[in-house]
């Protein structure tokens, strides 16, 4: 079973996610880093202030003679310092430290206060509309004191975070279009490649880095190179075909004059099946490769084979599975294939019936019969060149050269999908696929 890939599969999505976990991994350990270690020193600095100006009320409450005189040493103190007192304290203090979750700075306001006045009460950082509610015993009674929590604790760390994120997202965007304008070249080159693999040509020159333009280079060569191969061995065959019909010419005009009897008879059908034979043998060598790609209706171009196949007798049906636009492929290519495959269907079976289908992006065209059909483990070899399974493909019994199958596969690969072989339900014999894709 094939392990599940949680990575992008597309090479923008890949280079967006290159780009993306460094600088998220950079933001964490700056936050922790700095943010944690920079501001819990900050706020240390900050609460250890606020602590000694608290030392010193203390010290002047406790030198007091009387509670009177300790309220007015309060008074004289608290105003400068702009803290609120009361002596003794109206509410009592929490049964302990009050704090959010998300008060990160919370804790070290509490623990240095409680390393500076080890005698202190609960600390309540929750109620007290920003300020920090402190409680000490003393020889008075207890001492409440209300402290702006801006005194104790640095107020804006979400603007340096905010600051980190823009950054970050600007400089993201930066680094994807300078990456992006290396990843277009190669996008290119992938749909040039694949567009080749189709048997379509479209423009394409190399750009990007030295790499990319090597792998361009050398991808131009090999197109020049095949299309040479391809068009050197067709017109090699095609004066092959010619010098070889030449010679089938004059034995039929020969035969031709020859009186009419049994053999004579026997001869001509050697004749016409040794032209059948050539031409069969030429178009699988030649394949679709000269034939030019042009929109075609390929529900018309179905219902045409399935005329010819009705012309000569034969019983042949045609399904339309919903509404099919014009799609671009070598018409005639495609036209050869279906005709390999109705005919392939009838010289086995008595009915065919042909099934045009298609998806977003793929056109399917499925030929079903009522034969034998072909068992599972001699499929592969039923589409290799020249393969004859049984009797019934004897070239003497007009069942041609084992290249129907194989034809139709090599059209069916130049244009981007492939032939399958199957069972079919319908009828219970053969079901070939055409998949073609769009």
């Amino acid at each position: 079973m094939a392990r599940k890939s949680f990575l992008p599969r597309g090479l923008y999505g890949r280079a967006a996610l290159i780009l993306i976990v460094p600088v998220v991994t950079i933001q964490l350990v700056v936050s922790v880093t700095f943010i944690q270690r920079h501001f819990e020193r900050v706020t240390e600095q900050l609460t250890g202030g606020v602590a000694v100006e608290l030392a010193l009320l203390l010290e002047q409450v406790e030198r007091a003679p009387d509670a009177a005189a300790a309220r007015v040493a309060l008074g004289r103190l608290a105003g400068p310092l702009k803290l609120d007192t009361a002596l003794p304290a109206a509410s009592a203090a929490p049964v302990a430290d009050r704090t959010e979750w998300s008060d990160l700075s919370g804790r070290v306001v509490i623990r240095t206060l409680r390393a500076a006045l080890p005698a202190l009460a609960p600390v309540d950082l929750v109620e007290g509309d920003g300020k920090v509610r402190l409680h000490h015993p003393t020889r008075w009674g207890a001492l409440a004191v209300e402290v702006p929590r801006t005194r104790m604790s640095a107020t804006n760390p979400h603007q340096l975070l905010v600051l980190m994120i823009v950054t970050s997202i600007l400089m993201t965007v930066i680094a994807y279009l300078f990456l992006s304008n290396q990843l277009r070249p190669i996008a290119r080159l992938a749909d040039a490649a694949e567009a080749f693999g189709k048997g379509q040509v479209i423009p394409y020159s190399p750009r990007g880095a030295i790499e990319v333009r090597a792998a361009g280079h050398a991808f131009l060569d090999m197109r020049d190179r095949i299309e040479r191969q391809i068009e050197q061995r067709t017109l090699m065959l095609s004066g092959v075909s010619h010098d070889l019909r030449t010679p089938l010419t004059r034995l039929r005009l020969g035969l031709s004059l020859l009186p009419e009897d049994e053999e004579t008879e026997a001869l001509l059908g050697d004749v016409a099946e040794m032209e059948r034979l050539v031409d069969e043998f030429l178009a699988f060598a030649r394949g679709d490769a000269t034939e030019a790609v042009q929109p075609v209706d390929p529900a018309a171009l179905a219902r045409r084979v399935v005329e010819n196949a009705e012309r000569i007798g034969r019983e042949v049906r045609f399904v339309q599975e919903g509404a099919v636009q014009s799609v671009p492929l070598r018409p005639q290519a495609v036209a050869r294939a279906l005709e390999n495959l109705v005919g392939n269907a009838l010289r086995h079976g008595t009915r065919a019936q042909v099934t045009l289908a298609y998806g977003t992006n793929w056109l399917r065209f499925t030929v079903e019969d009522d034969g034998p059909g072909i068992p599972a483990a001699r499929r592969a070899e039923a589409m290799a060149p020249f393969g004859r399974l049984d009797s019934a493909r004897d070239p003497n019994r007009g069942g041609g050269v084992g290249l129907g199958l194989s034809i139709a596969a090599d059209i069916a690969r130049s244009h981007g999908g492939e032939l399958r072989l199957g069972k079919s339900e319908a009828l219970g014999g053969l079901k070939a696929e055409l998949l073609l894709a769009r």
